[in-house]
């Protein structure tokens, strides 16, 4: 296994992986346009995120086989702040076929690594629904701790849902 930072390259990989597994990702993502998970329109949005324009407030991951470019899970660290605030907002997915075994723990667990020593983050923000049974183990496994609840948070698949809020601080932080 492999865990890198996505490139322009990856166009392609995550446009498969979304269109592979969005039956399975639908009860967690927002409805998005018919067009939005192309391989066009991987290949804009990450040539935004590479161009030295970007505010660099975004690194997305992905937890890859070795031996081939198949994306196993994505994890994002979203809405980076600096300055007084050092914190930013974690969201991930995993490929139906390698739900349950552990992958996306070990995924999350390094980009926790890079918000923490890469980018001396001091809050990293995850939230989930109530009914995400899954999400709410990784998190409590990774350390995550329960803040609030917070009703009609997002927009998942058409429809408000409420969710609740965790937060990990870096423990190199005082």
């Amino acid at each position: 296994m492999e865990v890198r930072i996505v490139s322009v390259g990856d166009a392609a990989q995550l446009s498969r992986f979304y269109k592979e597994n969005e039956e399975h990702l639908r009860a967690w993502e927002p409805r998005r346009d018919s067009g939005y998970h192309t391989v066009e329109a991987w290949e804009h949005r990450l040539k935004q995120c590479s161009s030295t324009k970007h505010d660099n407030s975004s690194v997305h991951f992905v937890l890859t086989e070795s031996d081939c470019d198949e994306i196993m899970a994505i994890c994002t660290l979203t809405n980076i702040v600096k300055g007084s605030f050092m914190a930013c907002n974690m969201g991930y997915a995993v490929a139906r076929k390698y739900e349950g075994k552990g992958f996306m723990k070990i995924l999350c667990q390094k980009a926790l690594d890079y918000a923490f020593k890469e980018l001396s983050l001091n809050r990293v923000m995850a939230n989930y629904m109530p009914s995400n049974h899954r999400s709410a183990k990784l998190l409590k496994s990774l350390g995550f701790t329960k803040e609030g609840e917070a009703k009609r948070y997002l927009r998942i698949n058409g429809c408000w849902e409420d969710h609740v809020l965790t937060s990990l601080l870096n423990p190199g932080n005082t």
